[in-house]
């Protein structure tokens, strides 16, 4: 099935709640970085693409009519080439708020090293910021570049950009859907991330 909705935005502006918001709005099924858990068998694939590996957009998110967050993220410029008909979701909040979010979750889950060969070590801490997460100027730089080259790539008719608390009405707006009669969903908080990667045995505290 063709994606319908392509999500741009780094991970930790909001891609979760706007994962379980699509889903919601029966936009979905939404890939996000939560599908490729150790037990999907994307996984694979996924990681064989990241490391070199022939992109094969159509298996790689059989069974989705959206994504959002990394891994998807990261290829947005070839995925909106790939889906001509898809809409494009931006999804932002200011670079300082997204910086703190980021240093205490992802950026000390990189630092613990742990599965060196996953995506997060070899697509976001190698690709996505050249090696240099850890650097606060060189990561607010590369996430300043990324929202900008989708606002100057992107056709502003199939462009949103939902900022952190934005909520269902410029969503629902845009998709055409109405407005649901329940609050918009917030989820992946940094002490979420924290806690589940503890049940794992991975401290990143």
């Amino acid at each position: 099935m063709p994606l319908k909705v392509i999500g741009t935005g780094f991970g930790r502006t909001g891609t979760d709640s706007m994962r379980n918001a699509l889903n919601m709005l029966g936009v979905g099924p939404t890939h996000h970085m939560f599908e490729l858990d150790e037990n999907s068998p994307l996984r694979q694939p996924w990681r064989d693409m990241v490391n070199g590996a022939e992109p094969d957009w159509e298996a790689l998110f059989a069974g989705y009519n959206a994504c959002v967050d990394w891994p998807s993220a990261h290829y947005w410029r070839e995925l909106i080439v790939a889906y001509p008909d898809a809409k494009v979701l931006l999804t932002m909040r200011s670079p300082e708020s997204w910086w703190a979010s980021f240093e205490g979750t992802i950026l000390k889950y990189i630092r613990s090293g742990d599965e060196p060969d996953g995506l997060t070590q070899r697509l976001i801490a190698r690709q996505v910021f050249d090696g240099r997460a850890d650097d606060r100027e060189h990561a607010i730089a590369t996430y300043n570049r990324n929202v900008a080259d989708v606002i100057a790539t992107v056709d502003p008719d199939r462009l949103l950009i939902h900022n952190l608390g934005d909520g269902w009405e410029p969503l629902c707006a845009w998709l055409g859907v109405p407005v649901p009669d329940i609050e918009y969903p917030s989820g992946n908080t940094s002490g979420d991330f924290v806690g589940r990667l503890s049940a794992r045995g991975v401290d990143i505290t």
